[in-house]
């Protein structure tokens, strides 16, 4: 059965439950080329009671009186404005089942509401009252030896895992050159790797050679070993990697054991009342699709890392970029702010912590539904994710000079957020649902042209990822690979003893230990590899010579070479010469062998 109905604008054909619009623009080439005002058509829908194909009654004829709406373009909205919009009203209709850090469901908590193309923004110099934070953290009764930091972390399974899958794959490559790797093997070449770290050398065969030998790394294992179970190291199982393509290809396959250890161990740590999300760049310039770049980060380019840390830097949950990200399962679909939903569903609900993060993850939406779940939020926001806010332009606040700030306030599905621009070096914009721009404190800042005093919003605990940037960069495991994921690895074993040294800090300030007795992070990270290089594991037995001699240029100097008695008897270092070294009257081998 077919129904057609016509107006002036819009041609509306139903046949047999199959809808077909077709807006009539005739020859007007504003209205062609999207320059014309919007035009709204309404066409009735009538109930259909006919059936599909395959006898299953047609979804869309369940209701009666549908009402469509046919809507173009308005020619001031921004590019930006429309994608941005699209994002966020998509999927947020008929949410799934979701939970929140606390096991609620978040579609019980969250109502999407009727979004209109402007809030409405109030004026406002109040000062919003901060919501008292009602976690505890637990008290440590005592310190623990940095090793056990760290293997607390690092869990034995995750380290069995690597023990299999690296002699799995050296059988896989060569069946007549196993590699026999053990545990005790695989925690001392992550001392080496730590060890490197601290000590810098350009290249890694320079800790063996007699020139810049390092002895704690040389008597520990030997080079070639080394570099062998670099070259073996693995993770997870090639031959049952699924194909690019397949529903269950995953990017980060080949770390996905270790990421995944490391994650349920950070997840169970109690959190602080400050949190805050931002992106970690782990460097690398090779080829991989991977690969992003970020002029504002120290590194641009490298591996993208989203992570949730406190204001000290200790890392709760992290997240490896791989792409664009889809929606998720059971959570509303907010646009470009919707993995931040799932990212921080492991904080506990109705406890008021407090959440800072960038532009990229703030929005109107995201600050919402995580106030409803008692988590406030604050941070930089974009302009075109505030519609109907308008601040004085750029140009204006820096007439006003440096400290000039003006506030709005708006209400949003029961909840009150404030908007605040202020004028620092360049113009800045936050978006938060529990600060506000006062009380202002006077601060000194250094002009180009003078010293002044100005006014400057109250400042916040955020910039823990940035700290723990500057951590990891200061002993950072320079190790060149030929495999991309090795980088991924050491860069997740620095993090995990960044993150051991920030817990055994917390447990010292628990314990009250004084700062010139709190072991720094080198101290740290080299007591760690002491220990994983000699518990419980038997000494390096050298083979071959005993020592070598000096260079030409020392053995023939004349400066300091004396001999001294000694009970332990050596080989003489002088050619032709066997036996002990000789110093008599007629056969001086010392002096002989310092002449030349």
């Amino acid at each position: 059965m077919t129904h057609v109905y016509i107006n002036s604008k819009c041609i509306c054909v139903i046949f047999d439950s199959l809808k077909i619009n077709v807006l009539i623009q005739g020859m007007n080439p504003n209205v062609f080329y999207g320059k014309a005002k919007t035009y709204k058509a309404q066409v009735a829908m009538p109930p259909d009671d006919s059936e599909n194909e395959d006898g299953e009654i047609n979804s869309d004829a369940e209701e009666e009186g549908v009402v469509e709406s046919l809507q173009g373009e308005s020619e001031d909205e921004s590019e930006d404005e429309v994608e941005d919009e699209d994002e966020e009203t998509s999927g947020v209709d008929s949410p799934q089942e979701g939970q929140h850090g606390d096991g609620s469901n978040i579609v019980d908590w969250f109502r999407p509401y009727q979004r209109e193309k402007n809030l409405n923004w109030r004026t406002r110099r109040t000062m919003l009252p901060v919501p008292q934070w009602k976690g505890t953290l637990p008290k440590a009764t005592y310190v623990k030896h940095p090793v056990q930091y760290f293997q607390g972390l690092l869990s034995r399974s995750c380290i069995q895992n690597m023990i299999e899958q690296t002699n799995l794959y050296a059988i896989q490559l060569d069946p007549n050159k196993p590699l026999k790797v053990t545990a005790a093997e695989i925690e001392q070449f992550f001392a080496i790797c730590f060890y490197m770290s601290i000590f810098g050398l350009p290249g890694t065969r320079m800790y063996w050679k007699f020139a810049t030998r390092v002895d704690c790394v040389a008597d520990t294992m030997s080079m070639h070993r080394w570099e062998a179970i670099k070259h073996y190291l693995h993770l997870s199982d090639n031959s049952i990697q699924p194909p690019v393509g397949d529903p269950a290809y995953y990017k980060l396959y080949k770390v996905r054991p270790l990421l995944t250890s490391l994650l349920e161990k950070f997840n169970e740590i109690p959190m602080e009342e400050h949190l805050c999300v931002d992106e970690q760049i782990v460097p690398f310039k090779g080829k991989h699709p991977m690969k992003q770049y970020n002029p504002k980060k120290p590194k641009r380019w490298g591996y993208k890392v989203f992570v949730l840390s406190d204001s000290r830097g200790l890392v709760y949950n992290f997240e490896i970029y791989t792409g664009k990200i889809p929606p998720c399962d059971g959570l509303p679909d907010i646009g470009a702010s919707r993995n931040m939903l799932s990212f921080t569903s492991i904080i506990p609900g109705n406890i008021s912590h407090k959440l800072y993060c960038d532009n990229w993850f703030t929005s109107v939406d995201l600050q919402v539904i995580e106030a409803k779940h008692k988590i406030h939020c604050v941070g930089t926001v974009r302009a075109n994710r505030l519609p109907g806010l308008n601040f004085a332009t750029d140009n204006e606040f820096k007439k006003r000079g440096r400290g000039a700030f003006e506030e709005r306030e708006t209400l949003v599905n029961g909840v009150s957020l404030r908007a605040v621009k202020w004028f620092d070096n360049r113009p800045v914009t936050l978006l938060s649902s529990f600060a506000s721009a006062n009380p202002t404190t006077a601060v000194e800042r250094w002009d180009k042209k003078k010293k002044t005093t100005v006014e400057e919003w109250g400042g916040v605990e955020w910039g823990g990822v940035d700290l723990l940037d500057s951590l990891i960069a200061l002993y950072r495991t320079k190790i060149r690979s030929r495999k991309w994921y090795h980088r991924l690895v050491f860069h997740m074993l620095n993090l995990t003893v960044v993150e051991a040294w920030l817990l055994y800090r917390r447990d010292c300030r628990d314990c009250s230990i004084l700062l010139k007795d709190v072991l720094s992070l080198a101290e740290f990270k080299a007591e760690v590899a002491s220990c994983l290089c000699m518990e419980g594991k038997a000494t390096l037995k050298r083979k071959g010579r005993l020592s070598l001699g000096p260079c030409g240029i020392i053995r023939y100097d004349q400066t300091g070479h004396w001999p001294v008695w000694v009970e332990k008897k050596g080989r003489c270092k002088f050619p032709n010469c066997s036996g002990i070294v000789k110093v008599h009257a007629d056969r001086n081998c010392f002096l002989n062998f310092h002449k030349e």
